[in-house]
């Protein structure tokens, strides 16, 4: 199968907590990674400039944003943490994006994902508008897989 000369849109997507169907979500953001760079310079070195070497990898928070419903299983998972009721509160936590048919395109892997933070909704009488949930997952790295084609 050819691949695809058109951009995938951003609206069509599910997330997967430990490869289960967890739950609908209207905002996913946050995705991105960054590599600290380290300069390093011996005295002898002919050139003026320093070498650039990898350093770590930092992963930002991934925040996720749905509609209030009657679930509430993303803030029980916090609550076990905040407990210490949880012993295995980190989990893999799967973003994919889909294609117009609703067939996987590509796919963000979160490992040893946690919340660490919890948003519950504005409230506001005179306002006609959905109440929104967020929570904010910490993770210790992202593979993006590409499954199309």
């Amino acid at each position: 199968m050819p691949i695809s000369v058109y951009p995938y849109k951003k609206f069509r997507f599910k997330v997967e907590i430990d490869e289960m169907e967890a739950f609908s979500c209207a905002e996913v953001s946050g995705t991105d990674a960054s590599i600290d760079v380290i300069e390093y310079r011996e005295g002898d070195f002919n050139i003026l400039t320093p070498i650039k070497l990898p350093g770590l990898v930092k992963y930002s928070n991934i925040t996720f944003k749905w509609g209030m419903i009657d679930s509430v299983e993303m803030h029980d998972w916090l609550t076990t943490i905040s407990d210490g009721t949880s012993e295995t509160p980190r989990r893999t936590v799967t973003i994919t994006l889909l294609n117009e048919t609703g067939s996987p395109a590509s796919s963000w892997q979160l490992t040893n994902a946690w919340p660490c933070k919890y948003t519950g909704p504005d409230f506001n009488a005179s306002a006609s508008e959905v109440a929104f949930e967020s929570i904010e997952l910490a993770h210790e790295g992202m593979r993006r897989i590409s499954v199309a084609g």
